[in-house]
């Protein structure tokens, strides 16, 4: 009998995070605004063959900190920063700080591998990178889906959901629904725990 995925909801600091724990001891951390259930953020931490692995943000972007006193340099802010922000129908990611115009990108992918790569024709950039959703749910990528645009200095790579990710998006939002529910009228506060049922 294959386990269930062990998940826990609380409301932290004005959004619902959902911590889910996997059989295969995988764990994903979820943020979630409190009224429309957008996914802000999501990061995973896979255990690892030396053991407990580090967490990896594959939306949104971790919080940036810097120490003066135990770090030496930091990151410039021209950089290019590259991240994952979805709407409702789309995976969408933006490179920020990318000044170059349209005509130098070029963004292509590879059914086979389920890459995408950027790349520019002045050397500039580059960048590999794959969709885990579609890799967790084992859906091949399809090239066909990808667009992409440039303004204001930022590239905006969009790849359209498949209706199997809208499903289990949906129906994500609608456990999450049925857990406010469950409050009756209360307003969501903070430190309030709620049950997801499977």
């Amino acid at each position: 009998m294959e386990r269930r995925v062990a998940r826990t909801c609380v409301i932290s600091g004005g959004v619902r995070k959902l911590h889910s724990t996997y059989p295969d001891g995988m764990e994903i951390v979820e943020e979630f605004n409190i009224q429309t259930h957008e996914l802000l953020t999501r990061k995973v931490k896979k255990i690892s063959e030396i053991g407990e692995g580090k967490w990896e943000w594959e939306v949104g972007e971790p919080t940036a900190t810097f120490n003066p006193e135990n770090e030496l340099m930091r990151a410039s802010s021209n950089n290019p920063v590259f991240i994952r922000k979805d709407t409702i129908t789309e995976f969408q990611w933006r490179v920020r700080n990318l000044p170059y115009p349209p005509e130098v990108y070029s963004v292509t992918g590879e059914s086979s591998t389920g890459k995408i790569t950027i790349r520019t024709s002045n050397k500039k950039y580059f960048k590999v990178f794959t969709v885990p959703d579609l890799i967790r749910n084992h859906i091949p990528l399809n090239p066909e889906l990808i667009r992409w645009g440039h303004e204001f200095n930022t590239l905006i790579i969009s790849y359209s959901k498949p209706l199997q990710i809208l499903e289990i998006e949906n129906d994500m939002k609608r456990q999450l629904e049925q857990a406010r529910k469950t409050r009756g009228n209360k307003k969501p506060e903070e430190g309030d725990v709620e049950c997801i049922h499977q």
